[in-house]
C-alpha cells in the first residue's frame, strides 16, 4: 500500500529542492557576507537625508483601507486570465460565469466606494 502517490513524487521533490535552496541560500548569506558595521553605517536615514522629524508620525487607516482594498480587486482580476484563455473550450456556461463575477466585483467596487473607503483625504 502505498501512502504518497507517485503523481505527487514530482511536486514533493521540487518543494524539498526550493526549501533546501531557499535555506541554504540564507545560511551562505549569513555567515559568508562581510560585515563591517560603523557609527555612520548604523544611523537612520531617510531618502539619503538625515530625518528631520521623530519616526512616531501616525498614518490615517484610510491609507491601509485603500490598499487592502487596491490588493483585494488585484488579485480578484487575476481570475479573469485563466477564464480568457479558456474561453472557447468553456463556452456560454463561462461568459455568464464571469458576468456574474464581474458584477459582483462591480457591486463591492460601488459598495466601497459608497462607503467612502476610497476617499484619500477628508
Amino acid at each position: 500500500m502505498e501512502y504518497l502517490p507517485h503523481e505527487y513524487l514530482g511536486i514533493f521533490l521540487f518543494l524539498l529542492l526550493a526549501l533546501v535552496f531557499g535555506l541554504g541560500a540564507l545560511f551562505i548569506g549569513r555567515y559568508f557576507r562581510l560585515s563591517r558595521p560603523y557609527r555612520e553605517k548604523l544611523t537612520p536615514y531617510e531618502s539619503g537625508n538625515e530625518p528631520t522629524e521623530a519616526p512616531q508620525m501616525r498614518f490615517s487607516v484610510k491609507f491601509y483601507l485603500i490598499a487592502i482594498i487596491f490588493v483585494l480587486f488585484d488579485v480578484e482580476a487575476i481570475y479573469l486570465y485563466p477564464w480568457a484563455v479558456t474561453y472557447d473550450f468553456l463556452g456560454l456556461f463561462a461568459l455568464v460565469e464571469m458576468l456574474l463575477f464581474i458584477f459582483l466585483l462591480l457591486v463591492g467596487y460601488v459598495y466601497a466606494w459608497k462607503k467612502g473607503a476610497l476617499e484619500w483625504m477628508k
